[in-house]
């Protein structure tokens, strides 16, 4: 799993509440973009045929535009996946899962895990040899999220879990007032022992 303090743009990417912290940050592989620069790159194809084409005018009767519209659409069809997927990040912190996505606009789904009703993480025959996996999670009252592509899904959704338990059921007061109830506790065992 990826440390979290390794990775600046937390800090610009998502706001944080007072307190919260980082405990893993993570994006889809690249590998996730393929389909898409796949289909692009048959645009870029057909425009080049397109374009091979007006230059043996007997060949292939289309104007020029025809095919340089076509290498342009399958350039920026395969450009904005890529970016696409390298602009999207995850986020798990002590309360919440977060999502960042888009290319020319922002989108952040911040889910609290007080919320976090079930989680499930799947891997496809290339994911289970590669390394990678997808870790879904449904929240009460909707805006379900979904971590696609991640490496280590299992250690994911297994943070996740822990976070959520955590979250469910927190321990009242904070560790300087357990500390005083302590120290009390032991004033009193120290007096009856007299």
């Amino acid at each position: 799993m990826s440390d979290p303090t390794d990775d600046p743009q937390v800090s610009t990417d998502f706001t944080l509440d007072p307190g919260e912290s980082v405990l893993w940050t993570g994006s889809p592989r690249l590998s996730a973009a393929l389909g898409t620069v796949v289909v692009g790159g048959g645009f870029v194809l057909a425009g080049a045929v397109v374009l091979a084409g007006v230059a043996l005018p007997d060949a292939l009767p289309v104007p020029p535009l025809a095919g340089l519209a076509f290498v342009a659409v399958g350039l920026v069809v395969a450009a904005h996946r890529v970016v696409e997927v390298r602009r999207t990040r995850y986020l798990v912190t002590t309360d919440a899962l977060h999502v960042r996505s888009g290319v020319l606009s922002r989108r952040v789904t911040r889910v609290g895990l007080e919320r976090v009703q079930n989680s499930a993480y799947r891997q496809s025959v290339a994911g289970s040899v590669f390394g990678y996996g997808t870790v879904s999670v449904e929240a009460a009252g909707g805006g379900d999220v979904a971590f696609r592509r991640i490496e280590h899904p299992r250690e994911v959704r297994a943070l996740v879990d822990r976070r959520a338990e955590l979250a469910a059921d927190p321990i009242p007061g904070t560790v300087e007032q357990w500390e005083a109830v302590l120290e009390e506790v032991r004033a009193v065992r120290a007096a009856l022992a007299r």
